[in-house]
Formats: C-alpha cells, sequence, structure tokens
C-alpha cells in the first residue's frame, strides 16, 4: 500500500477556497477508498476530522516550524501532494511531488518575489502538475518556465451536495425584498463594490453580501454604500453557515459575481443547484467554469451592468428549460469524479 501525504492544513479555514477545496477532496477519497493507497492528512487539529473519518487516514499535526528548511518532515513518503500552490510546508527530502495549481494571483502585486520564488521551486519539485482550470494552466504558463512534467487539469467539485433546507431554517437576517445575493472575501478581486453601484439602477432590488468582512476593503464599501444612500438596501451578513449560505441562494432573484480574478470560483456553480440565473464576470476562469447558461459582463459600468441583468432576468424567465440545464451544468462538477481522477494522476506518478 502506497503511502500518500496531503499537505491539508489549509483545511482549518472552513469559509475560504483552500479550505473547501481540502475538505471536500479528502472526504471524497474517504468514499471511495482506494485500497492502493492510505493518506496522511497534515492538520493542526484533527479531532473534528477523527470524528467524521476515523481510522481510515493517518493523521499528522502541523506544527508552524515545519516550514523552516532545517525542520522540515523527514518521513519519506511514497508521495507528497501539496494541496496549493502557496504553502510553505515541504518535504526534507526529495521524493515523488504533486501540486495543485488554484490560481497565481501574487504576480498581479507588486513587491511579492517572495511568493513568485517560492511557486519556482516548487514548480521545479513536481512530478506532476495539477491546475483547477485551463485558464490557470495557460495562466501559469505565460507567466513561469513549467519544467518538462505531466500537466492535468481537474476540475472541483461543486460543494452543494444537497439543495434540501429545512423549511424551518432561518437566518438571523431575513430579507423582506427580492434580493440579489453573492459571497465572497470582501477584498479588491471580489469587486463588490460594482454591485452597489449597479443597484442604484435596479430600484426593485436588494442586495445581500456574504463573507469574511475583515478587511480593509469593507470600510471602503461601507463609505461607497452611504455615499449612494443605499444603506437600507444593501445588506452585510458576514461570514455564514452552509444552512444560511444555501437559504440566501434558494431565495435570490439571482446570484451575481462580479470578482476581477478566480482561478476556478464554486460559487457560481453552487447557485446555478438551486436553478438561479448566475451574472458574472468574463474574465479568467469565469466563463470556462460559468458555461453557455451564465450571463457576463463585460465591464463595469453599473448602468451597462443592470441592463445586461435585465435582460438575463427576462431571458431566463422565459425559457422553461433554463432552470433545469443550469442543475445539470451545476451537477456535472462532481467531487467523487475529481477524487478519482486525482487518483489516476497519483497512479501515473508512481
Amino acid at each position: 500500500m502506497k503511502q500518500i501525504f496531503l499537505e491539508s492544513h489549509n483545511i482549518k479555514n472552513p469559509y475560504f477556497g483552500f479550505g473547501q477545496f481540502n475538505y471536500h477532496l479528502i472526504k471524497a477519497l474517504y468514499s471511495i477508498n482506494d485500497p492502493e493507497f492510505e493518506f496522511t492528512l497534515h492538520a493542526k487539529d484533527f479531532s473534528k476530522l477523527k470524528d467524521e473519518f476515523g481510522s481510515h487516514f493517518k493523521y499528522k499535526k502541523y506544527k508552524s516550524i515545519t516550514r523552516y528548511p532545517l525542520f522540515r518532515i523527514a518521513k519519506r513518503y511514497d508521495l507528497w501532494h501539496s494541496l496549493n500552490q502557496n504553502i510553505k510546508i515541504e518535504p526534507r527530502h526529495k521524493i515523488p511531488y504533486v501540486m495543485t495549481v488554484h490560481d497565481i494571483h501574487f504576480i498581479d502585486e507588486k513587491g511579492d518575489d517572495e511568493s513568485k520564488q517560492r511557486f519556482i521551486n516548487k514548480l521545479n519539485r513536481c512530478s506532476a502538475i495539477i491546475y483547477i482550470s485551463k485558464f490557470v494552466q495557460q495562466h501559469t504558463r505565460e507567466h513561469f518556465k513549467i519544467p518538462k512534467v505531466p500537466e492535468y487539469v481537474i476540475y472541483n467539485g461543486n460543494t452543494i451536495l444537497n439543495s434540501e433546507l429545512p423549511e424551518t431554517h432561518k437566518p438571523s437576517f431575513l430579507p423582506i425584498r427580492n434580493y440579489l445575493y453573492s459571497i465572497g472575501e470582501f477584498t479588491e478581486r471580489k469587486n463588490f463594490g460594482s454591485l452597489v453601484k449597479m443597484l442604484a439602477y435596479l430600484p426593485d432590488y436588494d442586495l445581500i453580501l456574504s463573507g469574511n468582512s475583515d478587511k480593509p476593503y469593507y470600510k471602503e464599501l461601507l463609505t461607497l454604500i452611504a455615499e449612494l444612500n443605499l444603506t437600507n438596501r444593501v445588506h452585510i451578513t458576514g461570514k455564514v453557515s452552509d444552512e444560511d449560505k444555501k437559504f440566501y441562494i434558494k431565495n435570490c432573484t439571482a446570484f451575481v459575481f462580479p470578482s476581477l480574478r478566480e482561478g476556478f470560483g464554486i460559487p457560481p456553480i453552487e447557485a446555478m443547484t438551486f436553478g438561479k440565473p448566475v451574472f458574472m464576470s468574463n474574465n479568467t476562469s469565469l466563463p470556462e467554469i460559468g458555461g453557455r447558461d451564465a450571463f457576463y459582463w463585460d465591464h463595469y459600468d453599473p448602468e451597462y451592468m443592470a441592463q445586461i441583468f435585465l435582460a438575463g432576468m427576462e431571458k431566463s424567465n422565459n425559457d422553461p428549460d433554463f432552470s433545469k440545464r443550469v442543475k445539470n451544468h451545476a451537477n456535472s462538477f462532481n467531487w467523487n469524479e475529481t477524487a478519482r481522477n486525482y487518483l489516476a494522476v497519483y497512479k501515473k506518478v508512481l
């Protein structure tokens, strides 16, 4: 039985993309239960993982000191999988090594030479490279010299496996008007400000935003909301539970996602699970992931965005098969299929 180390310590952040990726990939590997492999999970606190997965996995406690070369993990696993491109934890020895690349947003950040060099070092370790979208593969090739190793594109799965929600479930904030919904970290990259400006041209709708709001951009957003006199129509919930997220998606008029850069973009797929119209940016990976039944903004002029929204709503409302098609599209992103593709890569490397 081959021993595989999953560098998975970002699972500690369940509200962020890396945490979601780690958890759902691990859960799918558990479900498949391939007898050829035994996995070791790397986490700071694995009590919840043990509660869910028991002795199916081995566990190694994350210690921050192992980020430094002298204290790197010395065990010679048959394969090491770095579950994202930003991880500082590396094996001490040269062993078969796979890396999943989610994005290279750091190339747009001036002065972030440390991340660039770390990424180059990780590339040069690789026995195989996995990208979460064709866009990420293309973008990486444009900016870095890729070693002559196998490359694969493996899409993430849909994190909402069950769209059912108890009728009695109610979040702390209950909308009373028709609303648009979005979720994500409150950073410039998510571009929530464009939605606030668009809302001024859509008087019949409110806007609900969820996500981590402990960023400077959050204060900028509050200032913009006040300047446009939209305080009573823009509702910010902060982080939400999975049940609350389902509630807001299920009951929204449409899901809106004007992100400037995405390696994949799971939230629009989650919204499609409920058959919702999805409006998002026509850039980076989003057209690849959203497919032909999403609606796209080519730029962020607020009046133009409102026009695209109204036209898209009219089109979706007049198409009796629309909801079924977008649900089928969402269901094509399956974590078990994702995990099987990862297992196939492990077998090829070994």
